[in-house]
């Protein structure tokens, strides 16, 4: 099945088509195209074991299509070497759904680890490293270490992290999963900012709550994946 172009202007930041996968003689994802452009805002649901955390490792080239072809940036990964690959990474950030952290650093130096791996000088960054950790609201907790934090301490630091490099492109997954409504509604509105920043945003959830409440906020398209392809959310959501 091919899910109807959800692109809205201009080039695609990421792109599958036909894309499969699968394990031994398993396949988890089957048929599936997708398209993103640049400051779209998508959402990715269906239940746990669907796929959802495949489909977003497929979308970062974290893992290898069986079948058909994903392109970032308009490159056909098939065909990047890993230097190009490690690039294309660098222009995206990534929300993981078990956020891990160095224990011995303190939250400030782990938010700005991405800086020092993509080469850039922390101390050129402390302004900006300095105003990212007020607007995720985490300024006074610079110092803490990772587990000194509350849950939704780590998830506000983990998408921190994900943006301190100013990529165009967030995915996250299950950015909420480990936090109270409260805390949910505070997450959505910071990518709900990112996204009126011209970033793309992508996150899978299975909170259909937290669906319906971004859709007060920000145009988003729902896409559900059952039976390991991808569909177009119905208007019940």
């Amino acid at each position: 099945m091919t899910v109807p172009d959800v692109r809205i202007r201009g080039r695609r930041v990421i792109d599958l088509a036909d894309v499969a996968y699968g394990y031994g003689n398993t396949t988890l994802l089957s048929e599936l195209t997708l398209r993103l452009a640049p400051g779209s805002f998508h959402f990715l649901t269906g239940p746990s074991g669907s796929g959802k955390t495949t489909l977003l490792k497929l979308c970062y080239a974290d893992l290898t299509a069986s079948a058909g072809k994903v392109s970032l940036f308009g490159q056909d990964t098939a065909t990047m070497t890993r230097d190009q690959i490690a690039r294309a990474r660098q222009r995206m950030g990534v929300v993981h759904q078990d956020c891990e952290f160095l224990d011995h650093l303190p939250l400030y130096e782990n938010v700005a680890l991405p800086l020092t791996v993509a080469g850039r000088s922390g101390d050129d960054e402390a302004g900006n490293l300095e105003e990212l950790m007020g607007w995720v609201g985490l300024a006074a907790r610079r110092e803490a270490l990772p587990p000194e934090l509350s849950g939704g301490e780590r998830q506000r630091a983990a998408l921190a992290r994900a943006v301190i490099t100013d990529p165009e492109v967030v995915l996250a997954d299950e950015p909420t999963g480990n936090v109270d409504w409260e805390m949910s509604l505070r997450l959505l509105q910071l990518l709900v900012e990112l996204n009126r920043m011209g970033k793309t945003i992508l996150v899978a959830t299975h909170d259909l709550a937290l669906i319906r409440a971004a859709k007060t906020h920000v145009s988003a398209r729902v896409l559900r994946i059952a039976k390991g392809r991808l569909q177009l959310a119905g208007s019940d959501l």
